[in-house]
Formats: structure tokens, sequence, C-alpha cells
């Protein structure tokens, strides 16, 4: 009995001695800012690609609020957040466009633009890239 009091003191002692930052860490979506955040970064990078005369005609005939929403809800979830991508694959929803390296190029200057404007941090940055980059197979066609 003594042991085991002896083994659950040490645990604790183990326990409290962790930094409580690691105990503490905070998810993509909750450093990138949440919600809000999401819809904020996601309008403009919309946005930019609505004005970047080398991808917009991608998306000339799309429903623009729906794109927002599945973009959202994507990044929302891939982050770390509450959201569920209600949204279908991305081969699907891509096939046939005709969408190559340079196109998947632009799209992340775009992004990289919008990133740079909100002042999301490298770290983030590059955890955000992360979580988008599996898309690209499924999105870019091969020539």
């Amino acid at each position: 009995m003594r042991m085991r009091g002896l083994a659950a003191a040490a645990a604790l002692m183990v326990l409290a001695a962790m930094p409580a930052k690691a105990a503490a860490q905070k998810t993509l979506y909750e450093r990138l800012g949440g919600q809000a955040a999401i819809v904020a970064v996601v309008d403009d990078f919309v946005a930019n690609i609505a004005a970047d005369k080398r991808i917009n005609h991608f998306f000339a005939k799309a429903d623009a609020t729906r794109v927002k929403a599945k973009l959202v809800e994507q990044i929302c979830a891939g982050t770390g957040g509450p959201c569920t991508y209600t949204g279908k694959d991305m081969k699907s929803v891509h096939k046939g466009m005709g969408i190559g390296e340079r196109d998947w190029d632009a799209m992340l200057q775009d992004l990289d633009k919008t990133l740079k404007k909100f002042k999301v941090p490298k770290k983030e940055k590059r955890e955000l890239l992360a979580v988008l980059a599996p898309t690209k197979p499924d999105i870019v066609e091969k020539k």
C-alpha cells in the first residue's frame, strides 16, 4: 500500500513539474483566432482570387458564398476547430477543370498575400499550409 502511495506521489510530482505551456497547448484553430478570424481570412483570400486574372476564370461560375462556406469548414476542421467539412471531396470538385502547377502556385501566392495582411505568424502559416498541402494531388491535374 505504501508503494502505491509513493508511486502516486511520484506521478503527481512529474505532472506538476511539466510546463504549464505543454498542458495548455492551443490548437492551430485557436492560435489563428477561431471562427471569426478564419471567416475574415477566407473572405479576403477569395477576393484575392477573384481579382487574380491568372486563376479567377476557374471560379467564374462558382457560387462564391458556398465556396467561402466550404473553405471555412475545411480550414476550421483541418486546424482542430469544432467544424465538420460537409463539401464534396477535392478530386470530384476540381475534376476536369485543368488546374495546373502554375495555377496552384498562383493560389498559394494569393493565400500568402492574405496571411501577410492578417499578420499570421510564420509558424501558424507553415502549419496551415501543411493542412492544405495534401489537397494538391486532388486539385492539380497532371498534364
